[in-house]
């Protein structure tokens, strides 16, 4: 397995995985490193409206191609407009809150952005169909994903100076994309199934241009809470950890399972989501998993799975990082607050115990 060393986050480790309640940046800012301050994330406030959501902040760090937003969704435009502007202006609202929040900080920093397929799957051309359908839209998409990428995180690093910064590439639809599951404008047909390969290969290359491979360079985490995260295909690509629902994992049996634990024993760490999103969601937990009122027993099933693969029990500290089971935006900033602080105390529990 590979040296936790390497990783810029130390065993026992939390953070969270991106959007928040709210629209205050300054707050939330301060609710993150507050409550997360060993790992901190520049925080997503898409309740603010558009271009403060993740296909909408994702396309204004587009270079050269440009998004304005239509009834229908995010849609290719020729030149910048009010919404690109919009979206550019709470990210560097955002960068702002973040700046003030870590003056002196040292140590990892999870910035995220929406994946190429995701992208690929949200943004329509100009007739109204998603990028998806047309393969030299979906390159040509990644290619100015991975420039303006490269860009967002150079800013970062000249903000906070002393951060190891980390990538996080939300792929939400990556599973759909791979099995022809994601829906034409119509609603009526599904756009056609992408090759493996091809996925696999664009991740690549995005990750790649980023910087984020090589020694010394950005790690990458692919975030994906829907069921059938393809692990092994997103650790080929290049990605240093997936960050995914551990309940939905839970329910993998057989070789799929086996296939995690083989990307894991290759080097491939986990962001394991355990915590519940929203209130309403950890009132219906059942007795342990996911529970605010008991940290190890959030962590069980971690602790479980490992066990079960064989996986040694000395290297689940460094190889897992614990967050909540997906975005936080349909919370209320108090449990939001909670929640980041449960997982901080989760994590200390994988750290003291293992086993």
């Amino acid at each position: 397995m590979t040296d936790t060393a390497t990783r810029p986050w130390g065993a026992g480790a939390a953070t969270g995985v991106g959007s928040m309640p709210g629209e205050d940046a300054r707050e939330t800012a301060r609710t993150v490193t507050g409550e997360v301050g060993g790992f901190p994330f520049l925080p997503e406030l898409p309740a603010r409206g558009p271009g403060a959501d993740m296909v909408g902040r994702s396309a204004g760090m587009l270079v050269d191609v440009y998004a304005h937003l239509q009834p229908s969704g995010w849609r290719v435009a020729d030149r910048p407009g009010l919404d690109t502007r919009r979206a550019r202006s709470w990210l560097d609202e955002d960068l702002d809150a973040l700046e003030e929040f870590t003056q002196g900080y040292t140590g990892p920093l999870k910035v995220q952005a929406t994946g190429p397929w995701t992208l690929a799957a949200a943004l329509e051309l100009k007739g109204g169909e998603a990028a998806l359908r047309d393969p030299g839209a979906c390159r040509d998409l990644a290619a100015s994903l991975a420039e303006g990428l490269r860009a967002h995180l150079a800013e970062v690093r000249r903000r906070v100076p002393g951060a190891e910064v980390v990538l996080q590439l939300d792929e939400p639809s990556v599973t759909a994309v791979l099995t022809g599951r994601v829906a034409t404008a119509s609603g009526y047909r599904t756009y056609r199934a992408v090759d493996r390969a091809v996925v696999e290969g664009t991740l690549r290359d995005v990750i790649g241009a980023a910087g984020a491979t090589g020694p010394g360079g950005t790690p990458v985490v692919v975030h994906s809470c829907a069921p059938d995260v393809p692990f092994a295909l997103l650790h080929r690509a290049g990605a240093a950890a997936v960050s995914y629902d551990a309940a939905l994992l839970a329910e993998r049996r057989g070789r799929a399972e086996e296939e995690v634990g083989e990307a894991v024993e290759a080097g491939l760490a986990l962001f394991a989501g355990v915590v519940p999103a929203t209130a309403d969601t950890a009132a219906g937990t059942p007795s342990g998993a996911g529970r605010m009122s008991d940290p190890a027993g959030s962590v069980e099933g971690v602790r479980t799975w490992w066990r079960r693969l064989g996986l040694p029990p000395q290297a689940l500290a460094g190889g897992v990082v614990v967050t909540p089971a997906c975005g936080l935006a349909g919370a209320d900033p108090e449990y939001a607050r909670r929640a980041l602080a449960h997982c901080v105390r989760a994590a200390g529990s994988l750290a003291r115990d293992p086993e």
